[in-house]
């Protein structure tokens, strides 16, 4: 089974690890089966899943070049992140950012670990000298044994640009995203998201190949708007989805009408969607009717919507989506897959 997962942030990080968790598990049984054997053609794990990572929350900073979402999904994948704040590199220093801060270089309020910096002066080195972020992307991946393959959205820059309701005391009505949700903790009522270029954005080399070429496609719990809305506002993906063979299944970032982590609804009520699992569903529409989904993952809590999400075209499923250690990971990437794997073909 070849899958492709559409994903960023913690949330992102977190599904990813847990469905790399559930394959090897899946791997162990069948390779505890008597006679089992593996498919000559079987493909290697690095093969099997290709993550197709946000880039709208890049952001230019002190001179170097930052890909949070995809450093994420890196660190996350190579054990090396900070679990506990669940962003950024174990075991961090900040003396870099202190001594920037002492020369009043980049945001006081957005710290940058000294490992992490390390991650940006490379990535900021090699497109100096010509390379793309999906090249540099593969030039990271090589550090470390990952068990997938991550691909950013896009090479062009698609800064996410928030415009809000009321100019800030310094009469701006536009925050990079970083600001509003860092430093802001989306507390500024927003009326609408900006992707910078992403009219002339294409996707980066191999993602659409990854969609095409999916036995099943995953949609990550990560912001719908930001995360997931960046990756399919990008010419070219929304249609690989819509067009793939591919079994397309969501998993809801909301659970009893509340997000998971972070500020999502903030992101909702600007464009206009409530902080509901279904509602999140009919945003991105079922593919029979032109959307993006065939299946969708609720909460047990979210149990009773079932009937209506099948209703409007899509097939759903509860389960538990609490994910808190890797064993809960797993079960929600699990249940996921077993939910893709009950539909029919597109």
């Amino acid at each position: 089974m070849r899958i492709t997962v559409l994903a960023g942030g913690v949330g992102g990080s977190r599904f990813v690890r847990g469905l790399r968790e559930e394959l090897r598990r899946r791997a162990a049984r069948a390779d505890a089966l008597p006679g089992a054997s593996v498919p000559p053609d079987q493909p290697t794990p690095d093969d099997q899943v290709s993550v197709v990572v946000n880039t709208g929350d890049d952001v230019w900073l002190a001179g170097v070049r930052l890909m949070p979402d995809f450093d994420s999904l890196l660190y996350a994948l190579a054990g090396v992140n900070d679990a506990e704040r669940g962003w950024g590199r174990a075991g961090e220093s900040e003396r870099v950012a202190a001594e920037l801060r002492e020369w009043g270089v980049g945001w006081p309020w957005f710290t940058l670990g000294d490992l992490d910096l390390g991650t940006h002066l490379a990535r900021t080195s090699w497109l100096r000298e010509g390379l793309t972020p999906s090249e540099i992307g593969e030039r990271l991946q090589r550090r470390w044994p990952l068990g997938v393959h991550l691909l950013p959205a896009t090479d062009t820059e698609v800064d996410t640009w928030v415009e809000i309701a009321e100019p800030t005391d310094d009469g701006r009505r536009e925050l990079h995203f970083q600001e509003w949700w860092t430093r802001h903790r989306a507390s500024l009522p927003a009326s609408a998201f900006r992707q910078r270029n992403i009219a002339e954005a294409r996707p980066a080399p191999g993602v659409v190949e990854a969609i095409e070429q999916a036995d099943v496609v995953l949609l990550a719990p990560s912001n719908p708007v930001v995360s997931i809305g960046t990756i399919t506002a990008i010419p070219g993906i929304a249609d690989a989805l819509r067009a793939t063979a591919a079994r397309v299944v969501g998993v809801s970032p909301i659970i009893g009408g509340k997000v998971v982590r972070g500020m999502a609804d903030a992101c909702l009520a600007a464009i206009g969607v409530e902080t509901d699992a279904v509602a999140v569903a009919r945003h991105y529409g079922a593919r029979a009717n032109g959307g993006l989904l065939d299946g969708w993952l609720v909460d047990e809590a979210d149990a009773a919507a079932v009937p209506a999400l099948e209703a409007s075209g899509i097939r759903a499923h509860a389960a538990p989506l609490w994910m808190r250690d890797p064993d809960t990971s797993a079960a929600v990437a699990g249940a996921a897959l077993d939910l893709a794997s009950a539909l029919r073909p597109a």
